[in-house]
């Protein structure tokens, strides 16, 4: 039965997040340039590597399966790695930054996708003990902070000089 909890967990956490995004985050993130937007959604990526938890072994359970455990921890793993590089990519100011940001969101979210479908496939809910709360509460957040770097990337190739700072 907790399967379906947790798919009703995830939903729900889904639209609030969305609604969050929406109502707050997305208002203040069209007032400043992209590279700015884009540094505090980096920052909450860079805790993907919290997802190593589903190896811990007082974490899970011994039933959760590997085939979803290991996956989704090595591909939190990498995301977490790919958004420090990109935010210091956007913090140092390099050609490319932008570019780094695509790949770390392009991976990052083909890697929820990964761990969500395995996750239901292998039925990963029945062993996740107390790392119930990643698919929850910060998976859902995760991917709507991906939506919103999306968006955000979108809006620089539309009109790539209007995110540009004046120059003095």
């Amino acid at each position: 039965m907790s399967g379906p909890i947790q798919l009703v967990n995830l939903a729900l956490s889904l639209v609030a997040f969305g609604l969050i995004a929406k109502w707050y985050l997305l208002p203040r993130l069209s007032e400043v340039r992209t590279e700015e937007a884009l540094q505090p959604l980096l920052l909450l990526h860079s805790f993907r590597h919290i997802g190593l938890m589903f190896l811990a072994g007082g974490a899970v359970q011994s039933t959760l399966p590997s085939a979803f455990a290991q996956p989704a921890a090595f591909g939190d793993l990498a995301a977490s790695l790919l958004a420090f590089l990109a935010l210091f990519a956007l913090r140092l100011g390099w050609n490319g930054a932008l570019g780094l940001v695509w790949l770390f969101n392009a991976v990052g979210t083909l890697d929820l996708v990964n761990a969500v479908s395995r996750g239901v496939l292998h039925d990963a809910a029945s062993g996740m003990g107390a790392t119930f709360w990643i698919p929850s509460i910060i998976v859902p957040a995760l991917l709507v902070t991906h939506a919103l770097i999306f968006l955000l990337l979108a809006r620089e190739l539309r009109s790539p000089a209007a995110t540009r700072p004046d120059p003095a």
